[in-house]
């Protein structure tokens, strides 16, 4: 069995949270706040966490952050660590070959980190160019050695639209472990992007944090949410739900995360960063002074109360 193959089987029904990285206003990551946080969510019923992934803000990090926020994870964590590489959206003046072999170098450096994947970002430079874009897949694969995770990211967040051919193609690939999706608000675009990456046999990683329960009903298998940052019980209970076929559970579940979806995952899309780290403060998992996003925009306070008036009610349900 290879290394993709394991992989898909070990992670197929699991939850992997996209987790943030505690930093101060001026971007200087608190490495004793990830320790803790990191030992927290470690303890959760998750099939594996997602590095250096864009609620993380890995590919604004610096190497050395990078290297050292990787490791913290690879330390806490038994399950599989997979690291999203790429370039920023705002790199898109650099030049195809710039942006395709500093991808390739933050994969063989995930790699050397200890990562058991890596999860590919869409360049924007790649955008209509679908035998590129399986090249970059190949490329990276071959120089890191590690399974390959594809990443169709559409919307204020950065990427575009992947056609079912491109899914296709990419899930053909002997390295492939599956296909996260993030289409946001594209219910479409996601149903045609499942139909397709069913057939493949690999893994249909649901990213849809405003389309978490539908997307499992239209046949993701496994999730990688930015929205499991904290709060990792609401998300798992959801797919937990639907892969015993307790629907009614499954209902409920469902509810609650999409209420706290509406909470935190609303526009400006970027400030989802922001919103989540303030949710984990409220949890304890991080301390207020390690809760910034310097790369989000800024956010009323009215927005943080929204947060912490939803968790508040969610908390008096549990009681």
């Amino acid at each position: 069995m290879s290394a993709s193959e394991a992989l898909v089987r070990r992670l197929r029904g699991t939850v992997l949270p996209a987790v943030a990285t505690p930093m101060d206003a001026a971007g200087v990551v608190d490495f004793g706040a990830l320790r803790g946080y990191a030992e927290r969510i470690a303890a959760e019923r998750i099939g594996g966490v997602a590095v250096w992934a864009h609620t993380g803000r890995g590919l604004y990090l610096s190497e050395e952050d990078r290297r050292r926020v990787l490791a913290v994870w690879r330390e806490a964590v038994g399950a599989p660590v997979v690291a999203g590489v790429g370039v920023p959206r705002a790199a898109g003046a650099v030049g195809l070959n710039e942006a395709v072999d500093a991808t390739v170098a933050m994969a063989v450096a995930a790699a050397e980190g200890g990562a058991d994947a890596v999860m590919v970002y869409p360049l924007a430079q790649l955008d209509g160019d679908d035998g590129a874009a399986v090249a970059l897949h190949e490329r990276v694969a071959a120089a890191s050695g590690l399974p390959v995770v594809g990443f169709f990211l559409h919307g204020e967040a950065g990427g575009y639209p992947y056609p079912p051919g491109l899914v296709e193609r990419l899930l053909g690939l002997p390295s492939a472990v599956g296909i996260k999706l993030a289409t946001l608000d594209r219910a479409m675009a996601c149903q045609d992007a499942i139909r397709v990456a069913r057939r493949s046999g690999r893994l249909v990683i649901t990213g849809e944090d405003r389309m978490f329960g539908p997307s499992l009903m239209w046949g993701a298998d496994a999730a990688l949410v930015g929205i499991a940052a904290a709060r990792v019980p609401l998300t798992v209970a959801v797919l937990e739900a639907w892969r015993a076929g307790d629907h009614g559970r499954f209902v409920r579940a469902s509810a609650r995360l999409d209420r706290f979806a509406e909470a935190t995952f609303l526009a400006p899309i970027e400030g989802y960063v922001q919103r989540m780290l303030w949710a984990a403060v409220w949890e304890g998992l991080v301390p207020e002074e390690a809760a910034h996003d310097p790369f989000g925009p800024e956010l009323p306070a009215s927005e943080r109360r929204a947060v912490v008036e939803c968790l508040e009610a969610l908390a008096k349900e549990d009681a």
